[in-house]
């Protein structure tokens, strides 16, 4: 069952098999506009969150970051990233960084059409601010995240899709042989 954290984050935990979990989390950020105690408290809500997740679990952070994010963070981010940070950005980066976590969208080289999901509503220049985040170890479980320009939403966000297989490696017992999962 979903569990919902706060109004900005929510949380699920699935079963993959029968000692192998995934544990998926959704965000919605708040914007640049929003007072800098605001971001902090969700980032700080965030961080607890993740802390609470045992090592063991597969994880998707997924939504609506509201980050703009660079690409001098190579731990955290792919070679494919795009655009300028913002203090939004600084933030993930940081909070990716502490808890060992990739930006995926940022690993696929593709169109920018394809990695932007957001248009100024001003200036019209497309942006990068949803984003599918796991752990680096498990980075190779993401085999695209893209944006789906044309689907039809209902929102001012283009639709963001991702591709996932979790790899899950088997448990072995002490005489060495492989224990079922």
């Amino acid at each position: 069952m979903p569990q919902p954290v706060s109004d900005r984050i929510i949380t699920m935990r699935l079963p993959l098999s029968q000692d192998n979990f995934a544990t998926i989390i959704s965000v919605y950020a708040p914007t640049m506009t929003n007072p800098d105690e605001n971001k902090e408290a969700v980032y700080n809500q965030l961080a607890s969150v993740l802390s609470g997740i045992p090592r063991t679990d597969k994880l998707l952070l997924i939504g609506d970051i509201n980050a703009r994010i660079r690409r001098e963070w190579p731990l955290v981010m792919g070679k494919h990233g795009i655009g300028k940070c913002n203090s939004n950005g600084e933030l993930l980066l940081a909070l990716c960084s502490e808890f060992e976590l990739i930006v995926t969208n940022t690993m696929f080289k593709q169109k920018d059409e394809r990695k932007t999901t957001w248009m100024h509503p001003r200036s019209g220049h497309w942006h990068m601010i949803d984003f599918v985040i796991t752990r680096c170890r498990d980075k190779m479980d993401i085999h695209s995240a893209r944006a789906m320009r044309g689907a039809n939403c209902w929102t001012d966000h283009q639709l963001l899709r991702s591709n996932v297989a979790f790899r899950i490696r088997q448990k072995h017992n002490r005489q060495g042989t492989s224990k079922p999962t």
